[in-house]
């Protein structure tokens, strides 16, 4: 590790000595060692950027900082840095095109994610970069908001969806929102449309003709507005998890929650075993919700690595805020539902609190950001009853207490108002169309982000080839390696991926109880 940074510094050192001298990238120097100015945009090799832990796939990366306006509107105003590496192909003579890596979120930090994309194989024959995306982590500034997280890890032991859980809520949005302006951050330049001209900057400052996106989750929601405003240095682009900015909000992620429950309530049925034990679940899911809206159940749990006992509330809203991600574990899934149908609420309320108290979930997210696209491209048009409306359509049986908050999206509208930026231009909301060639992914047991959005997002996009890949969660290509194999081999020939493992693929043995 030690020779390896030496390495690192020893080119970074030489590639700044030669960047004094000119504006252009050194024949045959690897991308990412020469500094150069493209208009507003500089880039300037340098350190890695930080992360909360080492990551080994960065270890030979090539780093630097691309520093651009915060705000492309007041040209003569403050500049923002954000970070970026670039991981080495495998391959010894690799393509000229490299991958870049989007993260999701919104505020997540693609930098932290080097090894879920070095792990798929993303690198074999292509440079890898990941830039942290402007207010996420290794940005500067950053626009981090642990009051959010500390909040959010609190709220376990709160009725999910109260009025007075709403305004607490709504308190530390608006505490975060007042540090951040304190501290003289231009919040309505935190957005798709600014951090799709970053990228297209990079692009320009690191001397590319053409490069390849594969964007995750909300890294999506990102490429499809990319492609719309910047197609022209676009070779292809995976997405993964598709959320596309012209259907995003509340009302469609009560539609994706459904596709994935749906899908994973069959996966069970149609397993004789699953079915035997666990008939009607979908059955048992819904009454559940109904009750527990009801009647809530607080029990206390403790935590892994911790001997802290943790109050938990679980209500109906809590019950479908971990379902939507519970289909992560879906074999689990339809025993946990049973011992809580039977007053056994542990496993359920375990891991509703862990993830909001994880390690993970403290001080990594850029909350700014988060509210930087949502209220400026979501809650602008879409009416403040949608999540309702939306509810009611896809779980008609729920209480009107449950349709009225959005898996995940609790309170959004309040939090918008508090937040307070203006709407993006109407043309946020574009559907993307064009020729350049896209893998469209998604998992069989998405409830994030539903498998409909494949072959939504096909409609205008004539090249692009969907695929769903059967029971699997949020995020194919963290899960699946027929996932990766796919998205692998689209980057060598994107007009035909290889999908024949598909064929390959068994549902997952559902855990049977006693």
């Amino acid at each position: 590790m030690a020779t390896g940074l030496l390495v690192t510094g020893l080119l970074a050192a030489s590639a700044q000595a030669q960047s004094r001298t000119g504006t252009t990238p050194t024949p045959g120097a690897p991308i990412g060692t020469t500094a150069r100015t493209v208009g507003d945009a500089s880039y300037e090799p340098g350190p890695c950027p930080k992360t909360p832990e080492p990551i080994k796939a960065l270890e030979g990366a090539r780093c630097g900082t691309l520093t651009v306006p915060e705000n492309r509107a007041k040209p003569n105003g403050r500049t923002i840095e954000l970070g970026v590496a670039i991981v080495p192909a495998a391959a010894d003579k690799p393509k000229p095109d490299p991958i870049v890596w989007l993260a999701g979120g919104p505020g997540d930090d693609a930098v932290g994610e080097a090894k879920m994309a070095v792990d798929g194989g993303l690198n074999r024959d292509r440079d890898v970069i990941l830039m942290s995306q402007r207010g996420t982590y290794s940005a500067d500034p950053n626009l981090l908001c642990p009051n959010i997280d500390e909040f959010n890890a609190r709220s376990v032991g709160l009725v999910y969806d109260a009025p007075s859980t709403g305004r607490l809520h709504v308190e530390a949005t608006k505490a975060c929102r007042d540090k951040l302006a304190a501290r003289g951050i231009d919040l309505s330049a935190y957005n798709d449309t600014e951090s799709a001209a970053d990228y297209e900057d990079l692009r320009k400052a690191l001397g590319l003709a053409q490069w390849n996106l594969y964007g995750i989750s909300y890294g999506t929601h990102l490429a499809l507005a990319y492609m719309r405003l910047h197609p022209e240095g676009l070779r292809s682009v995976g997405i993964d998890g598709i959320l596309p900015p012209s259907k995003a909000g509340s009302a469609a992620t009560w539609s994706s929650a459904r596709q994935g429950f749906d899908g994973l309530f069959k996966a069970c049925a149609d397993q004789p075993a699953c079915n035997r034990r666990y008939p009607n679940l979908s059955a048992t899911f819904d009454k559940l919700v109904r009750d527990l809206e009801a009647h809530p159940v607080t029990t206390t749990v403790t935590l892994p690595g911790s001997d802290k006992p943790v109050k938990v509330v679980l209500d109906g809203g809590a019950l479908v805020s971990w379902m939507t991600s519970a289909t992560h574990v879906a074999p689990q899934v339809p025993a946990a539902l049973d011992e809580l149908a039977h007053g056994k609420p542990q496993r359920i309320a375990q891991q509703y609190a862990g993830g909001k108290l994880s390690p993970q979930a403290m001080g990594r997210v850029a909350h700014g950001l988060v509210y930087g696209v949502f209220c400026s491209a979501w809650t602008p048009y879409e009416s403040r009853d949608a999540a309702l409306r939306g509810g009611q359509e896809t779980f008609p049986t729920f209480p009107r207490s449950v349709q009225a908050q959005a898996p995940q999206l609790a309170f959004l509208h309040p939090d918008c108002d508090a937040w307070n930026v203006p709407a993006a231009a109407p043309s946020i909301r574009d559907v993307t169309r064009g020729d350049i060639p896209t893998l469209a992914l998604s998992g069989g047991f998405d409830s994030q982000t539903g498998a409909d959005n494949g072959p939504y997002v096909a409609r205008t996009l004539p090249k692009a080839k969907v695929v769903t890949v059967p029971y699997e969660p949020h995020v194919v290509f963290a899960t699946s390696k027929c996932a990766q194999e796919i998205a692998v081999s689209f980057f060598d020939d994107p007009s035909a991926p290889k999908t024949g493992c598909l064929k390959s693929l068994e549902p997952p043995e559902f855990e049977i109880g006693p």
